[in-house]
């Protein structure tokens, strides 16, 4: 194919794979205009369409159907080789992309990130921490990080971290006051920091305990959608604060908070990491995945 380039076949697969111009844009980090020039360039030098599009869909055409069936075993093949030389000297480059919730991003990644940089120098890990679903192609992410969420057909999952558990907090002056809570439903007569997500919802605190699941909604002074501004407010005697044992042990362990209902909060499955499932993966990915499985 006279003329054709890597990238433009790739670009071609990638746009077939996601029946997107806009989303295999965003996957090869050029405009839409700019990935809609190409193919249709590569159109005109094939002499033939090989693409169907409309206003919502984008197919391939028989002849795209029939070019795509050969070169998938050639790109791979070629991707493979080019890791290979890159892994041989050493060479993984690039940005990782990844978006992760808060909790997540510091107590589970940033623990990896000190020893996936050391062997990766040459790569940059971008992260941006936010809370609520994404969709992680069409922002432009390599890979995201959630909590038992339901992943599209077309995402790879993979375990991040071990178990992890939510404890329920109070300063020693306030559980003084209040007397120790011996049930869920004790809070609704005490003083509670409530958390509030991204979208504005304010999700009940939950509780469980040999198979039975209880579910309040108290009533407090202060409502945030930060954990740690609530963790600090809770160490000031604010109010009773249900929070991730990571960002509270440190001050359960000096004494500054209090853990309350321990057989109410069992450990829950920790999070994710999660990525587009597609033939050729960035290097800096495909290098993350593989450190995040030895890990």
């Amino acid at each position: 194919m006279i003329g054709a380039s890597l990238e433009d076949l790739e670009l071609l697969a990638a746009v077939a794979r996601h029946g997107s111009f806009r989303r295999a844009a965003l996957e090869a980090r050029i405009s839409p205009s700019s990935a809609t020039e190409r193919i249709r360039a590569l159109e005109d030098r094939v002499g033939a369409r090989l693409l169907n599009r409309s206003t919502r869909s984008v197919a391939p055409t028989e002849a795209g159907a029939a070019l795509l069936a050969r070169l998938g075993p050639a790109l791979g093949e070629i991707a493979a080789a080019l890791d290979a030389a890159g892994e041989a000297g050493n060479a993984v480059s690039g940005t990782l992309r990844i978006n992760a919730p808060p909790p997540a991003a510091e107590l589970v990644l940033a623990p990896l990130l000190p020893r996936f940089l050391a062997r990766h120098p040459r790569v940059v890990v971008d992260v941006t921490a936010e809370s609520g679903f994404v969709d992680i192609v069409q922002r432009g992410y390599d890979a995201g990080v959630r909590y038992g969420e339901s992943l599209a057909r077309d995402m790879i999952a993979l375990r991040l971290g071990g178990p992890q558990r939510y404890v329920l907090v109070a300063s020693p002056a306030l559980v003084a006051a209040t007397g120790l809570p011996e049930e869920p439903q004790a809070l609704l007569r005490m003083p509670c920091i409530r958390l509030r997500f991204a979208g504005g919802t304010m999700p009940p605190m939950e509780f469980e305990r040999d198979g039975r699941v209880v579910t309040v909604r108290p009533e407090g002074g202060l409502v945030t959608n930060d954990g740690h501004l609530g963790l600090i407010a809770a160490i000031g005697g604010l109010g009773y604060f249900l929070t991730f044992e990571g960002w509270a042990r440190p001050a359960i362990d000096d004494g500054r908070l209090v853990s309350v209902l321990e057989d109410w909060l069992p450990p829950f499955e920790g999070p994710f990491l999660y990525y587009p499932s597609r033939r050729h993966m960035p290097a800096a990915l495909r290098a993350f995945v593989d450190f995040v499985k030895g890990a």
